[in-house]
């Protein structure tokens, strides 16, 4: 099915039910009842309950097993009563589904056998196609049915940052390997993007296709880059991901952390609403994107750690920093951390709500 085919019944289904949700009110620029609040990583270590029903299962093999994928993308809902679930998975899982030779080592992160570093191989990034991750379109469909009227959200790495763990092996402090193949090969570097840009939106369009009602890119190393190399080495690979699933007519949201110099750029490659992390306020970020984007953040996830007075307080200063936003949806400026206490969570939800009740 392409971006511009008639949805499936399972599809329409979960956006029907969704469509009003505050949610996705706020990526779409509408009023909405309150300001909506969800958080990145808010389904994984910070809860109990996700630490127990993972006990004993590899990552990879979490995110391929689709009853479980359904729990664990359910817990924070459960518990928190956020307005939006994001399904459960990680950005590596499509490299996976080619068949790449990736693990995602405890404490460390994807790690790949053997990293892509010249032409021969890129013949490697075969297309992704459904049938690939069948488990996802299972998951999915499970959720839609269990979520009602919460959104779903999927998501996917972002070509830069899937293509930083490949040509580096792993995670990366300075990325030397992945800016000397941009800087030194230009054409190969192009190709490399684009063949994942390919993969990317292949593998959002499965998640859509299966009832997701908004997807977010995650270019989560992407701020180590210039804002000149960004916008000639990486946002045309960006670009081409959202304007690929722009036909689903599903709001797109694109993350990135330290990108507070490439904050406009991010709005300009294509997504409906931006993500900022928590260096920028958002009236400041507001500035830099200019008008038509809705905002989403930002405070910062080491407050949690805080006394509750201090945690409401510092909520209280992204709130006010996002009055007169077109469309705000609150979140964290970067996952949640593993040892945040989740009371701190499910409290910091419910005094936004109470703080926005319109």
């Amino acid at each position: 099915m392409s971006a511009n085919s008639q949805p499936t019944s399972q599809q329409q289904t979960g956006r029907t039910a969704a469509y009003d949700s505050a949610f996705l009110r706020a990526c779409r620029r509408e009023p909405v009842p309150h300001t909506p609040v969800w958080f990145m990583r808010q389904a994984g270590r910070s809860l109990p309950e996700y630490r127990k029903v993972r006990e004993g299962t590899a990552m990879l093999e979490s995110c391929m097993r689709p009853d479980l994928v359904t729990e664990i993308t359910m817990q924070p809902v459960r518990r928190h009563g956020v307005d939006a679930a994001i399904y459960f998975s990680d950005i590596v899982v499509p490299l996976k589904a080619i068949g790449i030779d990736l693990d995602i080592k405890p404490g460390v992160g994807p790690v790949v056998e053997k990293p892509i570093r010249s032409r021969a191989d890129l013949e490697r990034l075969r297309p992704l196609t459904p049938d690939d991750v069948k488990y996802v379109t299972e998951a999915m469909g499970m959720l839609v049915g269990e979520l009602g009227t919460t959104p779903l959200i999927g998501f996917a790495g972002a070509p830069f940052t899937l293509a930083s763990y490949l040509v580096e092996g792993g995670p990366s402090r300075n990325h030397e390997h992945t800016k000397a193949l941009m800087y030194g090969d230009p054409e190969l570097w192009a190709d490399l993007l684009d063949r994942l840009a390919d993969i990317t939106a292949a593998f959002l369009t499965v998640q859509i296709e299966a009832g997701a009602s908004a997807v977010q890119l995650f270019d989560s190393w992407v701020g180590a880059l210039a804002p000149a190399d960004y916008r000639r080495s990486v946002m045309p690979a960006s670009a081409k991901v959202f304007d690929a699933v722009a036909g689903f007519g599903v709001p797109r949201i694109h993350f990135g952390v330290g990108t507070g110099e490439l904050l406009p750029l991010l709005g300009e490659a294509g997504a409906d609403v931006v993500g900022v992390d928590w260096r920028v306020p958002l009236d400041e970020a507001r500035r830099r994107v200019g008008p038509g984007k809705a905002l989403q953040g930002n405070l910062d996830p080491a407050v949690l750690f805080a006394p509750r007075a201090a945690v409401e307080a510092a909520a209280d200063e992204v709130l006010a920093a996002a009055r007169g936003l077109e469309g705000h949806v609150f979140n964290l400026g970067h996952g949640v951390l593993p040892t945040t206490d989740p009371d701190a969570l499910t409290r910091l939800v419910a005094h936004v709500h109470e703080r926005t009740s319109r």
